[in-house]
């Protein structure tokens, strides 16, 4: 018999936070999130308790804990797309279907509660957070902002009624032998065509403090209308920022400025750091903080962050001085290659962007819906 409870007592919670560690022990290519970022969900002044309800469940069975499950009313998001959904995330089980519908019928009835009326998932508090169902790629390297999940959790979800709602794919971009002089010769154009030059930050201190403002309003319009996105809150922002300044270096973050200083657009990568925590669990012991300071030092791979346009830029090749910097920030570097997380498959612009580079896709997420 499958018990299912709310976490609520710190041996819950402990019980919630290591289950996913143990299921995945000794798997290379699962790459665990910070542990202590997960105790905070459950911290009263969390960053999202302004702008969301949710809560936490284990299941057991003969008392030993076999799955979990986070859901959550994400009620901006709900409000800007007029929805009723709940999301799911953190859903991890052993290979049972029983133990699976067991997480979702009690997910289902809190989401009924809350007068909610869709199921989606897997997707977090917003699309800073991991997202997406790993569907294709599971012998690829995973990168650190994003889950890994055994094959069988994709049965375990579309066996309890959930149908695909969107996909992304995943690449790996490394320079090609030759690259595209095309790329040069328009970047060329669109900077003197609309009087555009790239930013001369000396470090990140200083680029936050002229240009954060500005960055988050580029994000904001860039994302409006892209699957699960919400406007940033100040904590959001602020929580953004202090992950900016632990690992970004200012050779890895591209910003166009128009003629005024004013940004327009900009792209940012970071040094890859799958490995670094993988035999700690996620925890910040000496050795991982050491192969931390090492991995950021001088990578040979980069995980891409984020490209944001602001919306009157976007049809004027601006993306093509990003690719064209880009490129040569990966040869100046010696980068073996970038990974770009996750691109929606039905963004043609993202989709197309990657053309003049060596890509490979590599790994394919997807997000499920059912109603309940």
């Amino acid at each position: 018999m499958i018990e299912v409870r709310e976490v609520k007592t710190k041996k819950e919670i402990k019980q919630f936070v290591n289950f996913p560690l143990d299921l995945y022990k000794g798997n290379k290519y699962f790459v665990p999130p910070l542990y202590q970022d997960e105790l905070k969900i459950f911290k009263k002044n969390y960053v999202y308790r302004d702008q969301t309800n949710y809560t936490c469940f284990n299941a057991y069975k003969d008392g030993k804990i076999v799955g979990r499950i986070q859901v959550i009313n994400q009620k901006i998001s709900n409000e800007k797309w007029h929805e009723k959904k709940a999301r799911f995330t953190r859903f991890d089980s052993i290979n049972d279907q029983e133990v699976a519908n067991s997480l979702f019928d009690t997910a289902k009835e809190w989401a009924i509660k809350e007068g909610l009326d869709t199921l989606c998932g897997p997707m977090g508090f917003s699309d800073l957070d991991r997202e997406g169902l790993l569907v294709w790629g599971f012998d690829e390297p995973q990168t650190f902002e994003e889950q890994y999940n055994y094959e069988y959790y994709k049965d375990l979800i579309e066996n309890y009624g959930f149908v695909k709602e969107v996909g992304w794919t995943e690449r790996q971009i490394r320079l090609p032998e030759t690259l595209d002089p095309k790329i040069e010769r328009v970047a060329n154009i669109v900077s003197k065509r609309y009087n555009l030059h790239t930013s001369k930050a000396k470090n990140t201190r200083q680029f936050i403090k002229k240009y954060k403002d500005q960055f988050f309003d580029i994000l904001d319009q860039t994302y409006v209308n892209i699957y699960g996105t919400v406007p940033f809150t100040e904590g959001m922002k602020k929580m953004m920022i202090e992950n900016f300044n632990l690992i970004i270096k200012m050779d890895y973050v591209i910003v166009i400025l128009d003629e005024f200083e004013n940004a327009v657009a900009f792209g940012f990568c970071l040094p890859s750091i799958s490995t670094c925590f993988q035999k700690s669990g996620g925890r910040l012991t000496i050795p991982a903080i050491i192969r931390f300071l090492k991995a950021t030092r001088k990578p040979k791979v980069l995980d891409l962050g984020l490209i944001g346009v602001l919306p009157e830029y976007e049809m004027k090749g601006v993306a093509g001085m990003i690719l064209w910097e880009m490129a040569k920030m990966m040869k100046r570097n010696n980068i073996e290659y970038c990974e770009t997380n996750l691109n929606l498959e039905t963004n043609d612009h993202i989709q197309n962007l990657w053309k003049s580079f060596d890509t490979r896709i590599h790994k394919r997420r997807h997000a499920y819906i059912k109603k309940i």
